[in-house]
């Protein structure tokens, strides 16, 4: 019983080590203007929009960028749908 235990312990964590997040959200750059949508890795612990928001923002403006916002979080599943829109911007942050 106390190895079930142990290994159903041990799958649980290894699926949610495997966890991905990702966010995607829009930018702007002023003088002149440009707008910027892009799809960016999140930690596990900031899966959600203000969390991811909190985390994207200060690598964006490192490069110019003012985080406007995060329209949603997602797993692996939603990456392929968002590859395309993102374009330059898929993956960068």
């Amino acid at each position: 019983m106390k190895h079930a235990v142990l290994i159903l312990a041990f799958l649980a964590s290894a699926s949610a080590a495997q966890a991905e997040c990702y966010a995607d959200y829009k930018a702007k750059r002023d003088n002149p203007l440009q707008l910027q949508y892009g799809v960016a890795q999140v930690s596990d612990s900031a899966c959600s929009k203000q969390a991811a928001a909190r985390e994207l923002a200060p690598k964006l403006k490192a490069d110019g960028w003012t985080l406007l916002t995060v329209l949603s979080t997602f797993g692996a599943e939603g990456l392929e749908q968002r590859k395309a829109s993102a374009g330059q911007y898929f993956l960068r942050y």
